[in-house]
C-alpha cells in the first residue's frame, strides 16, 4: 500500500480485497433508518453468490455492523481501495462486481463521496452536566 501502513516483512494480504457489507439493524422509525432494513442483508448473500459465480478469487464478502453511513444505505466498503458505494438491487451489485472487483475500474453513480456527510445530533447530556452549563462551569 502507497500510505505506508505495510511494513517489510508484513505478511501479504490474505485477501485481494475485502467487502464489507453493513446489516446494522435499528429499531423501526429510527431516524437514522439502518441497512439492514433497507434490504443489506439479502443482497449480501446474493453478493458472496454472484462473486463464487464470478470466479471472483481472493474477494471476501463480509457482513459488517454499523459502517455509520446508514442514511445512504445499504452501504458497502471495498478494501484495501476504501472505496464506498450504495448498493439497492442485484442488479447495482452485479455492477460492483463486476466492474469494481473484476475490471478493477469503478461505479461512479453509485459511490459514496466525502460529500455524503450527515451531520450528527449532539448527544444529550445528562441532567449534572446540564446543570453545570448551565451555572457556568461547563
Amino acid at each position: 500500500m502507497a500510505d505506508g501502513r505495510r511494513q517489510p516483512g508484513d505478511p501479504p494480504p490474505y485477501y485481494e480485497a475485502h467487502v464489507f457489507v453493513c446489516c446494522n439493524r435499528r429499531p423501526d422509525g429510527h431516524r437514522r433508518g439502518s441497512c439492514a432494513a433497507k434490504g443489506s442483508e439479502d443482497l449480501r448473500d446474493y453478493m458472496k453468490a454472484r462473486a463464487k459465480e464470478l470466479g471472483l478469487k481472493g474477494v471476501r464478502v463480509n457482513m459488517a455492523g454499523c459502517l455509520d453511513r446508514c442514511e445512504f444505505g445499504p452501504t458497502m466498503v471495498i478494501y484495501p481501495e476504501g472505496v464506498w458505494y450504495r448498493v439497492r438491487s442485484r442488479a447495482e451489485v452485479d455492477a460492483v462486481l463486476e466492474t469494481h472487483l473484476l475490471r478493477g475500474e469503478r461505479v461512479p453513480a453509485l459511490m459514496l463521496t466525502e460529500h455524503d456527510v450527515v451531520e450528527k445530533a449532539p448527544k444529550p447530556r445528562g441532567d449534572g452536566a446540564a446543570a453545570a452549563a448551565a451555572a457556568g462551569g461547563g
